[in-house]
């Protein structure tokens, strides 16, 4: 099993939009990877992009093991289309004793499954940015980001009760249930607020609280 450090090299499986978008990234700034797939046109489309890009089958334990896959610290499955495939390699890793596993999945019950599996960090994509997009068109929210299951960020505009005094003196908290978190002023930078901040008409600001508070706080414009 290897050791994590900050320039970990990653094996990413699966070469969808999803999977291939994230190794892209990942090479971009800089992190070593290898990345998987089955399909051999895929992988030669993407040999000019990634230096280590290989036809493979990840539901074989000797294929991952010939790859040098139980010496990385981290991987991530990227495999959607196919969900016993996605199952399958997952369970893999995890018997490989892969320190950190990521994997996408394409709906809750295949997410309950690669948790039930081990699998350490499950995302879904499609549905948190279907779930973020749908308070953007709903809400009066700049962007919306739920960093718990019951907690988010805001970027909206402070409502008029607010402009003009001073955060230390609006008691937020106790009215809202949300905090001011930063704060950016027309033709500068994001800062982050104090109880001296006062909020200006066309400032954008971050506020955080319970999903149920801050969508409140946002319809308050």
């Amino acid at each position: 099993m290897a050791e994590y450090s900050r320039n970990s090299p990653v094996v990413v499986i699966g070469l969808g939009r999803f999977g291939t978008s994230l190794a892209l990234e990942l090479v971009a700034r800089g992190t070593e990877v290898l990345a998987i797939d089955n399909r051999p046109k895929v992988v030669q489309s993407l040999a000019g992009s990634l230096t280590h890009v290989v036809t493979a089958d990840s539901t074989d334990m000797e294929a991952l093991t010939q790859l040098g896959v139980p010496d990385f610290f981290l991987a991530v499955v990227a495999i959607g289309g196919d969900l016993e495939a996605s199952i399958l390699t997952a369970s893999l890793l995890v018997e490989l004793e892969i320190s950190n596993i990521w994997a996408k999945a394409v709906s809750r019950q295949h997410a309950r499954i690669l948790e039930q599996l081990g699998v350490h960090h499950v995302v879904q994509p499609e549905h948190d940015m279907g779930e973020r997009v749908a308070h953007l068109v709903t809400g009066r929210m700049l962007d919306y980001i739920e960093v718990d299951e019951n907690f988010a960020l805001v970027k909206t505009r402070p409502p008029k009760d607010l402009v003009g005094i001073p955060l230390g003196e609006c008691r937020l908290r106790s009215k809202y249930g949300v905090t001011v978190v930063a704060v950016k002023s027309q033709g500068e930078e994001f800062t982050y607020a104090t109880a001296d901040t006062v909020l200006m008409y066309g400032d954008v600001i971050v506020v955080s609280g319970t999903i149920e508070k801050v969508e409140r706080f946002a319809e308050l414009n």
